[in-house]
């Protein structure tokens, strides 16, 4: 039986942990926290999950909180114009996303792993106790996605555009935020401030149940750049409320009765968008291959995330499967993640358009969706399969070809 360490507890190192248990493999996964632990620490991430990789978990049995999280049909978009007013305000048919606080998916999943005979080794891990282990196991993979241990593999200068943070990121998880009035139900929604930053709406599954993340995405300097220093988890929401009331007032009313969920229900900081290779070089002359946020870290702004965690899981289990009893050596680690990256290509795509001010084509697409019902179904959906980006989203002819076919412009 091939035996496999997987370092880290996150979304892709379970995810992938969980399915080679599946199939037979002896797993091992090295983690800092128990579950509890988890369970009741600081929120980590928004983690929006699109249905294409929903169809992943559930195929694994690892949807469990299908009865409880809300459902997401749509996302929406809001754009004002200079006088504050939207010119810009849809809502697009997505098929349906979810949102589950990772401090209730991982420690679910982490005891899952372990009711399952999965063995489970809590310690803080650094490079050397990766490097002292893998002398005992066929295969490594690396998916703690901070700290230390992702120094281990080298930026990527010829995939990686960014060299210093995009946004600072604000994350409050709150109860008490009521529907938009127009729409009657959940629902995702991006408010793009231009110029300033982004303010996002994201109805999720929380430790004391349903709840809503918004998180404030801000162009570093400009006014949403609000929560350097703030400690007081009340000030955190008091700060953010402030910030819906000035520069999303149409969300205002319905968010202003909203508490916070727990004092550990709040995140700020920010990181550099970047993409790593995939292969680590240990002291004793041994490999590690890195998977998901370790080797592609997106901003949060399209949601990529945690949506490419989850394909690169699947991906990787299929390739370790398919791979035999063959040595996982460095080709093979590279071919993987080439297979990963071509679905991650995209989603940084993406995510790095959104970052930069649109061009003129884009808002005409975007406001187009006004009218239009099938422009702002085409852009939900391929926010779940990004690729479709490249037929009509990046390049003027190709836009202008889409809505003239859809009669959207002469």
């Amino acid at each position: 039986m091939r035996r496999i360490l997987v370092v880290g507890a996150g979304h892709s190192g379970l995810q992938l942990a969980l399915g080679l248990q599946a199939h037979g493999y002896d797993v091992t996964v090295m983690t800092e926290r128990t579950p509890d632990e988890i369970r009741a620490g600081r929120v980590s991430s928004t983690q929006m999950m699109f249905p294409s990789q929903l169809a992943l978990e559930a195929a694994q049995g690892l949807d469990l909180w299908d009865a409880q999280v809300p459902k997401l049909p749509y996302t929406g978009f809001t754009i004002p114009g200079p006088d504050g007013v939207p010119f810009v305000d849809w809502l697009g048919d997505m098929g349906g996303s979810e949102s589950v606080d990772q401090r209730v998916k991982m420690s679910t999943w982490l005891e899952l792993f372990a009711r399952r005979g999965g063995h489970l080794v809590l310690h803080p891990v650094s490079v050397g106790d990766i490097d002292w282990y893998s002398r005992n196991f066929d295969l490594v993979v690396v998916a703690a996605g901070k700290g230390e241990l992702v120094t281990m593999f080298d930026r990527d200068h010829e995939r990686s555009i960014h060299t210093e943070p995009q946004r600072r990121l604000a994350v409050s998880y709150v109860h008490g935020v009521a529907h938009r009035p127009e729409v009657g139900e959940k629902a995702v929604h991006l408010n793009v401030i231009p110029g300033i930053g982004e303010l996002y709406y994201l109805p999720g599954l929380t430790v004391s149940g349903p709840c809503e993340i918004i998180l404030v995405e801000a162009i570093p300097g400009g006014p949403l750049d609000r929560f350097a220093g703030v400690r007081d988890p009340r000030e955190h929401w008091a700060r953010t409320l402030e910030l819906i009331r000035t520069y999303a007032p149409w969300d205002y009313e319905r968010t202003r009765g909203a508490e916070l969920t727990d004092e550990l229900g709040v995140l700020s900081g920010a990181f550099t968008p970047v993409v790593r290779h995939p292969v680590a070089e240990l002291p004793s002359g041994g490999i590690a291959l890195g998977i998901a946020d370790v080797v592609v870290a997106n901003d949060p702004i399209t949601g990529q995330g945690a949506n490419s965690a989850a394909r690169a899981a699947a991906v990787y289990l299929a390739a370790i499967v398919e791979h035999g009893d063959r040595p996982f050596d460095r080709d093979w680690m590279q071919q993987t993640f080439e297979r990963f990256w071509d679905y991650a290509r995209h989603s940084v795509k993406f995510t790095t358009a959104l970052l930069a001010p649109p061009p003129e084509h884009v808002v005409q697409l975007l406001a187009a969706g006004n009218e239009h019902q099938a422009v702002a179904d085409r852009v939900a959906r391929a926010i779940d399969t990004p690729s479709d980006f490249e037929n009509f989203l990046y390049e003027p002819d190709k836009t202008h070809a889409y809505l003239r076919e859809i009669g959207a412009m002469p």
